[in-house]
């Protein structure tokens, strides 16, 4: 006897209506993974106002919790916020609309409890996992996680706030080599895919993964009117305009301020999440490049304080965000590349910071894929990518403070005019894997009163002692910045000069100035 026909004998399940006035948001169904304990997950959807709804969870035939609640507002919404709940299941959420005593029912299946991850951004992290490095063998582990689900949010944009996704693509499913590799660019998202397998393997529970992504889609279009006035920025429709048509496809990217948070977003601010993960800028190299420090901050301080409102206090108001820093796009060319990596970080060159608390960030500048079959803007290594988040995400969103999940960062830095040389000092430990030429570089004037033209020269550079690197400014009497890796192909694959010792992650760019 199946689980439905158990109910039905029980009376749980009376009647299934075919009216779709009573029915789930469209993000929950059969195989879905709830947010667990400490948080509380949210279960809405839509019914005849006036009625009263009975959301019922059960495991087996037992009853772990059952509460009620009014049909509300002009559209007709329940909202009901379950008891704190342990990892596991399966369970059975059963939600009964009782209306002029006529009652209604809806059912869901197989549902665990767990962590849910979001996962935003533009094509890199839109990129299945048939697109990548050894997709054959990364699609063979499906069938090891099968506590790993997935759901993808179709591509829809609006110029209203919607309350519910206009469509869905991947409704939630147990991971197979078919969903995680249906076609280039569709779902299910390699970089989401493998973050929430490391982070099964390692907690041992189920993990939810919400991808909502669109490919050439500017930081504008996935931010609220709310978050962009903070930049500045009107809620006037945007117009790009781009200097390389082949990097951006503007008719099959909405580009519009905020039009991929109405759709895309805004309709998930009810569900209660663990935390995200996001993979975007390449559209801001060619748009509002100087607002990206602002820009990007404000879109994660506005998704937190939203997704709180929105999932009743359940989803912290301060969750985890991580972020993968720029890879690369074009040898021998500067293109605004290195400018938006530093603006990922709020211009500190590293998360978290003051504007930026409890982020993580995935450094890839040293991934770059020339030969690749989607175009170099797509590297395909995203195994790399998504470990380097993943351990972020142990440190952060897990508080593992013994995990190394960053790469060595400038403390301090002492200049010697005398012997024209700088010595920079690492917080970390250094492996340094060849000569660094032209990697650094010093903003350099001959007029020894600083007053001359400035010009940014290549500094050699050596390894000094484990933590502290030399470089070498001969030929320059004043010097007023020096920089690392400011390019936006800086170095070949895996092989930038200066990797932590302990992790092997490669040390971000930066750029000092000097009074």
């Amino acid at each position: 006897m199946t689980v439905r026909q158990l109910l039905l004998l029980q009376g749980l399940l009376l009647f299934t209506s075919a009216d779709v006035s009573f029915r789930f948001a469209s993000y929950y169904g059969d195989h879905m993974v709830l947010q667990q304990r400490p948080a509380r997950a949210v279960v809405w959807g839509f019914g005849e106002v006036g009625a009263i709804v009975t959301v019922t969870l059960l495991r087996g035939m037992d009853t772990i919790s059952k509460m009620a609640v009014n049909v509300k507002g002009d559209v007709g919404v329940w909202k009901v916020v379950l008891d704190p709940m342990e990892y596991g299941g399966p369970y059975h959420l059963i939600a009964q609309q009782i209306l002029k005593q006529e009652i209604t029912s809806v059912h869901l299946d197989d549902v665990l409890f767990g962590d849910v991850w979001f996962c935003g951004g533009q094509s890199n992290m839109e990129m299945t996992v048939s697109q990548i490095f050894n997709a054959s063998q990364e699609l063979a582990l499906a069938a090891q996680y099968p506590y790993v689900r997935l759901f993808t949010a179709s591509l829809e944009y609006s110029d209203t706030e919607l309350l519910d996704l206009a469509k869905v693509d991947l409704p939630w499913s147990v991971p197979t080599s078919k969903n995680l590799g249906q076609g280039d660019f569709t779902y299910f998202s390699a970089v989401c895919w493998i973050f929430g397998r490391h982070l099964a393997r390692k907690l041992k529970y189920p993990i939810g993964l919400v991808e909502s992504v669109w490919g050439g889609t500017p930081v504008e279009a996935w931010s609220s009117k709310t978050a962009l006035s903070k930049c500045g920025l009107s809620d006037n429709p945007l117009r790009m305009i781009l200097r390389n048509d082949a990097f951006i496809d503007i008719s099959a990217a909405p580009c519009d301020y905020s039009v991929l948070w109405n759709a895309m977003i805004h309709p998930f601010l009810n569900m209660t999440i663990k935390g995200a993960i996001w993979y975007q800028g390449e559209a801001n190299t060619q748009l509002n490049v100087d607002l990206y420090n602002c820009t990007f901050p404000a879109l994660i301080q506005d998704w937190r304080r939203s997704f709180h409102e929105g999932s009743l206090g359940q989803t912290d108001s301060n969750f985890p965000f991580g972020f993968v820093q720029l890879s690369t796009y074009l040898k021998n060319k500067q293109d605004n590349f290195p400018v938006i990596r530093w603006h990922q970080t709020a211009d500190y060159g590293y998360v978290p910071n003051p504007k930026m608390p409890n982020t993580f960030m995935a450094v890839a500048m040293d991934l770059g894929d020339e030969t690749c079959p989607y175009g170099s803007i797509h590297p395909r290594d995203k195994q790399t990518v998504a470990y380097r988040l993943y351990l972020g995400a142990q440190a952060i969103a897990y508080g593992d403070r013994r995990v190394h999940y960053q790469g060595p960062f400038p403390d301090r830095i002492d200049v010697y005019y005398t012997y024209s040389y700088m010595n920079i000092t690492y917080n970390q430990e250094l492996l340094i894997t060849h000569t660094c030429d032209n990697i650094f570089e010093v903003f350099c004037s001959a007029d020894m009163n600083g007053e001359g033209q400035y010009t940014w020269i290549p500094a050699p550079a050596e390894l000094q002692s484990s933590k502290v690197v030399t470089v070498s400014f001969k030929g320059c009497s004043h010097i007023s910045a020096v920089r690392y890796a400011w390019s936006d192909w800086p170095c070949e694959y895996k092989q930038c000069p200066i990797y932590s010792a302990n992790q092997r992650l490669p040390a971000p760019l930066f750029i000092k100035y000097f009074k």
